[in-house]
């Protein structure tokens, strides 16, 4: 399996939740016994780890920080993560290879790994360990473009990254040009995403791994609670005080470096908004 990775594509504003993402991906994901390179990609920030390689993107839009990080990447497919979904349920190594095996030896360009209720889905008839492998009706369903826990091939990962998209905008403009573009989107049932249930027409299977996203806007959420107090019952007092610190910045609504929470706000409604100002004023 050395043509695939898994990366976790964080933000340096976020750097307060790189070691927590680290603390529960350790302990649920088998990584001593999943045959692939892991990196982390920051944006200037030193990330020192035994598991993680850190691969440095550079200031800039979300969409074009990920293509420089894919860019120094010599795998072609790519599992992607970002820091702050944090697992809260054991993969199971055996279905994970699985997967990872399947995607590449058909050549998946995007296979969906977690659960959510705005996909639709038809089986394909085959099962990986019970879970219903599906492709996602396109029309259909919603977020084709999505930044929850996927397969991709790195190349079409990089064709749906356009100029200067923020995350939302890459979302939303992603969707509708991948649903014009029609391609076979692979689905299973492997995470439940934030309490999701499964969609799929699943067989008998093992309880599926889980994951939430514990930060909204720059701030952690009421899912972040959870992983707080297993952070402040850890063996090492350090991981301990870290929980606190957490702890204290969702209680009190601190963003995660201390600043204003960020605005979705994209160049282009700016550029709209400003065309829309100056009609007004001139009539």
């Amino acid at each position: 399996m050395n043509n695939i990775a898994l990366i976790v594509h964080a933000c340096d504003r976020y750097q307060l939740l790189y070691r927590g993402f680290e603390y529960f991906f350790k302990r649920n994901w088998p990584f001593d016994e999943i045959g692939i390179k892991y990196y982390f990609l920051t944006e200037e920030t030193d990330y020192p780890s035994d598991l993680f390689t850190n691969i440095k993107t550079g200031k800039g839009e979300w969409s074009d920080r990920l293509l420089n990080g894919l860019n120094q990447i010599p795998e072609e497919f790519v599992i992607y993560f970002q820091e702050d979904m944090w697992l809260s349920r054991p993969v199971s190594a055996e279905t994970i290879n699985k997967v990872i095996s399947l995607a590449l030896d058909k050549d998946i360009n995007l296979f969906k790994l977690s659960s959510n209720d705005v996909y639709q889905t038809t089986s394909t008839g085959n099962y990986i360990d019970g879970l219903s492998v599906s492709v996602l009706n396109n029309e259909e369903s919603k977020f084709l473009m999505s930044h929850q826990v996927s397969v991709w091939k790195k190349s079409f990962l990089a064709e749906q990254l356009k100029y200067k998209e923020h995350p939302w905008r890459n979302e939303r403009e992603g969707t509708k040009r991948l649903r014009a573009l029609n391609p076979k989107i692979y689905h299973i049932d492997l995470f439940s995403e934030n309490g999701q249930f499964p969609i799929n027409n699943n067989g008998k299977y093992l309880k599926p791994s889980r994951y939430y996203t514990v930060s909204q806007n720059a701030q952690l959420n009421s899912s972040a609670r959870p992983f707080i107090e297993g952070l402040k019952q850890a063996d090492d007092e350090a991981t301990r005080q870290y929980g606190l610190v957490l702890e204290y910045n969702f209680e009190h609504g601190i963003t995660h470096d201390g600043q204003p929470k960020p605005r979705k706000q994209d160049i282009f409604k700016k550029i709209k908004n400003a065309f829309k100002s100056l009609f007004k004023s001139s009539s």
